[in-house]
């Protein structure tokens, strides 16, 4: 019987989350990232790509290309995680089993779809795309096909909104125009291999003989390339492994070039690769730290200790003996703190799972804003409450005054409104208050 498996993407889902809970964000250039001079893009709506703008660009280059009516706003990954649980849940309740790339992408192989016909394949997708946007109002594209090669390509080709389902026994005819590129697997080593032997397309690759794919690639890797380039995928969907580690890390705006600077932002690193730790519900034996050198080498140092524990006062100890003195190691453009070994804790008092007193923010990629450096208390994107108008963000600040949009998810455009930055009514917010 057919195979049908389908693979779901969140559209810009980043951007797309805050257009969402910010409703006077909708129809905008939207960029989600630092603003500092090594911020980078974590996220672009598609509003915002129509000017060349990319997700990973540097956030100084995407500014130049911004438009008047543009916006940048710090990430918020507790609204994502959100969100996602919010999709995800969605998907699981018609396809229990789910392989999740990442916050916005996710493998499904739903149980009622074995055998199913073209025709009742694409309405399964359709409604599960309509039932995505009306319970969570995100746009999700999907693809699918006989394995997850087959529909991971067939969603990037649906976007933006959009759905494609390859009918049974075209795969090899949907594959053959594409750039190698197109494939799973395929990185611009591997592409600069094949442009060496004249294959540019999937076509092409699937002509080759195996034994010329394996002399051009390697072993297995050519053969299952070539393979995959025929439409074969018998890959299982299935959940993916315990964490083996939880980290975090930041790029700082300016190099550190003192012990003390660095020690004090290990530890806040420390603190949000903590957060992770615990939300895993693990303890961890080994810490890791890694320093990148301003010439970009990168350094890690590992020390494991005598028994697992989510202590945070002990892991952070443990990270900053293992840090070097940038007097003499030079300059540290970026810090990283993970957590290894990781196990499920006992049911003693050794191990309290319990969230540090004083969190901090910490985000995985350089895309990290940095602590707002101008006097005002407040920045754009902020998340805040006021006593009497309710939830809102930060649409501007200084000069002693701080505008603020008061929405959410489910508001419409809200009204602006300035007030003293030190208004004793306006506090911040937690970011999960825009989905309500």
């Amino acid at each position: 019987m057919a195979r049908w498996v389908i693979h779901l993407d969140l559209d810009a889902f980043y951007a797309s989350a805050e257009q969402l809970t910010r409703p006077t964000l909708a129809g905008r250039p939207v960029l989600v990232g630092g603003t500092g001079p090594r911020g980078v893009v974590a996220g672009a709506s598609y509003e915002s790509r129509a000017f060349g703008i990319k997700s990973a660009m540097p956030m100084a280059q995407a500014r130049r290309l911004l438009p008047a009516n543009g916006v940048i706003v710090p990430p918020r990954f507790r609204v994502y995680e959100r969100l996602s649980q919010e999709v995800f849940a969605v998907v699981t309740a018609v396809a229990p089993v789910l392989e999740k790339i990442s916050l916005d992408e996710a493998f499904a192989e739903p149980p009622s779809l074995v055998g199913a016909s073209l025709a009742a394949v694409t309405e399964f997708c359709a409604s599960l795309r309509s039932g995505i946007r009306s319970e969570t109002g995100l746009v999700a594209s999907i693809g699918a096909g006989n394995g997850k090669q087959i529909a991971k390509i067939a969603s990037d080709e649906a976007k933006p909104d959009g759905l494609l389902v390859v009918p049974q026994g075209t795969e090899r005819e949907f594959l053959a125009p594409l750039p190698v590129r197109a494939l799973w697997g395929i990185g611009p080593v591997a592409e600069g291999k094949l442009r060496f032997i004249g294959v540019q397309t999937l076509g092409q690759l699937a002509a080759l003989s195996e034994q010329d794919a394996v002399a051009t690639l390697g072993g297995v890797v050519g053969r299952d390339l070539r393979r995959l380039a025929t439409g074969f995928d018998d890959r299982p969907v299935a959940d993916r492994g315990e964490t083996k580690q939880v980290s975090a890390e930041t790029t700082f705006d300016t190099d550190i070039k003192d012990l003390t600077t660095l020690r004090a932002e290990v530890r806040r690193i420390a603190v949000g690769a903590h957060q992770r730790l615990v939300k895993a519900e693990r303890v961890a034996r080994t810490v890791v730290i890694k320093l990148r050198h301003t010439d970009m080498h990168t350094v890690t140092r590992s020390e494991t200790i005598s028994a697992p524990t989510d202590d945070l006062a002990e892991l952070a100890a443990v990270a900053e003996r293992l840090l070097l003195d940038p007097a003499e190691f030079g300059g540290i453009r970026l810090a990283g703190v993970a957590y290894s070994g990781l196990s499920v804790p006992h049911q003693d008092a050794l191990f309290s799972l319990a969230v540090p007193e004083t969190p901090a923010s910490t985000v995985v990629t350089a895309a990290a804003p940095a602590p707002a450096a101008a006097p005002s208390q407040w920045r754009q994107g902020d998340d805040v409450v006021h006593e009497e108008f309710g939830t809102g963000w930060v649409q501007g600040a200084g000069h002693g005054r701080v505008t603020v949009r008061f929405e959410h998810r489910t508001s419409g455009p809200g009204v602006a409104r300035t007030f003293p930055q030190d208004d004793p009514s306006l506090t911040r917010g937690d970011p999960g208050d825009c989905l309500r």
